[in-house]
């Protein structure tokens, strides 16, 4: 699979697909904060507190997402829920 994707041209099933690829290459770490994604991230993230005001309901319900550019829709990586979070809130990724 060719990486990266355009994010808002992928249905659900593709973006599922997308994110799998991006767990493979990246070991199964997460791209951000580089810990395993199958544990939490690192305490400084895991210390950091997110406004769910900013987010959907049940942001945090899957506990890997596919981190994308805001500005260029391009994918980036496969990301904790909680570093998806801290990466929008906190730097505007």
């Amino acid at each position: 699979m060719k990486l990266p994707q355009k994010y808002h041209a992928l249905n659900h099933v593709q973006r599922r697909k997308v994110r799998e690829e991006y767990v493979r290459v990246q070991h199964g770490n997460c791209w951000y904060c580089k810990m395993p994604l199958n544990g939490d991230p690192i305490k400084v993230v895991m210390d950091l507190d997110l406004d769910m005001s900013l987010f959907p309901n049940g942001f945090l319900k899957w506990p890997v997402h596919l981190h994308h550019n805001h500005n260029t829709d391009w994918t980036i990586g496969a990301v904790h829920s909680k570093c998806n979070g801290i990466l929008f809130q906190y730097y505007g990724e």
